[in-house]
């Protein structure tokens, strides 16, 4: 991998790494997720594990892997917002 391709990768993965964070902590649950609470709990639960994966892989160096989980974890909130049952507000 070239010096351009890694520098891009480390840059991707702290950015997905971000707004993973940022999207967790600044999540609201909606009316309709009140009314699903099993799926809202099984959405977190799912988007929390992908974000403490990529923790785990981006400080062993495993950069692919770590924005894999990051990547993986946004895509359960993006679900999420989907379906209705979360609203991130995220500036």
């Amino acid at each position: 991998m070239s010096d351009g391709s890694r520098a891009d990768l480390y840059e991707k993965t702290e950015r997905y790494c971000r707004m993973l964070r940022s999207a967790l902590e600044d999540l609201r649950i909606t009316q309709k997720g009140e009314d699903m609470k099993d799926t809202v709990e099984e959405f977190l639960a799912m988007a929390s594990a992908y974000y403490r994966d990529g923790v785990y892989f981006r400080e062993k160096g495993d950069w692919v892997n770590a924005l894999v989980s990051f990547t993986y974890g946004h895509g359960w909130i993006d679900a999420g917002v989907r379906l209705g049952i979360f609203e991130v507000c995220v500036d």
